[in-house]
């Protein structure tokens, strides 16, 4: 009997938040739809109480897409080979930025503390901005937006920085791989450049990234370089986009991971 009573409560209570919730609603549909013949001392009166419900609707909202949303701010999953050695996700992809949007971009503008936007145009008309990741696929928590109008450079390229983990012990034999999710409005090309500093010298190796898939990756082959590897310093990727104009760009995710060659 007790049960039945905790359940009736419990349907007495929704019942009556659902009625409530639909006054105010009509409440402040009516308010809205008067707003334009309000006496401005009303309508000055409703515009405070609007604000004041607006903060809190604004915290509510806030809270509840940091919570339900897909994937988990700091999520380190990784798509990555069976045999990988080391595997990083940069943090515009894993964590909240200072600055969540950037306009009117100049060259050499970090994005966070380990990527920077380089180009060569007299008047920037780029903006960046981190989105929040949704898709139930996502594993990354955010994603970078770029969108380019009018462009009158030759290139633009975003530059990320590797961390020491990544040169820590790597040889030739190593193969660094990048997986990168893009999304876009018009087709373009991307390639990523492979730079590693051995002191005074750096090798580049490029490859253009598939964008015929969502989910695309690109390998880089050390074997092929003169890397010394007693002397590497530093790695780092160049992503440049070739006919960026009038395109918005999206990078969903961008991970990088090393494996050694298969001994033959």
């Amino acid at each position: 009997m007790a049960i039945d009573d905790h359940r009736q409560k419990g349907l007495s209570v929704g019942v009556i938040s659902k009625f409530l919730h639909k006054r105010s609603l009509a409440r402040w549909s009516r308010a809205a739809r008067g707003a334009k013949r309000a006496p401005l001392s009303r309508l000055r009166a409703t515009a405070e109480q609007a604000m004041q419900l607006r903060h809190h609707l604004d915290d509510v909202i806030f809270q509840a897409e940091e919570r339900l949303a897909l994937p988990r701010i700091g999520s380190n999953a990784i798509f990555k080979p069976r045999n990988s050695d080391w595997s990083w996700r940069p943090e515009i992809w894993k964590g909240p930025l200072p600055r969540v949007g950037l306009v009117a971009v100049d060259s050499q503008t970090p994005v966070g503390t380990q990527a920077t936007v380089f180009h060569d145009c007299k008047i920037s008309e780029l903006t960046t901005r981190q989105v929040r990741n949704r898709r139930e696929e996502d594993l990354a928590p955010y994603g970078l937006r770029m969108d380019v109008f009018r462009f009158d450079g030759s290139f633009l390229s975003l530059a990320i920085n590797l961390p020491d983990s990544a040169v820590n012990g790597l040889k030739k034999r190593h193969l660094i791989r990048m997986n990168a999710i893009v999304e876009f409005e018009k087709p373009l090309e991307i390639f990523a450049r492979l730079n590693l500093r051995h002191g005074p010298n750096t090798e580049q190796v490029v490859r253009e990234l598939p964008l015929n898939q969502e989910d695309c990756w690109v390998e880089f082959d050390l074997a092929y370089t003169k890397l010394n590897e007693k002397r590497v310093e530093r790695m780092w990727v160049d992503l440049i986009f070739e006919g960026p104009e009038m395109n918005q760009v999206i990078l969903r995710d961008v991970t990088f991971s090393r494996s050694p060659r298969a001994e033959l």
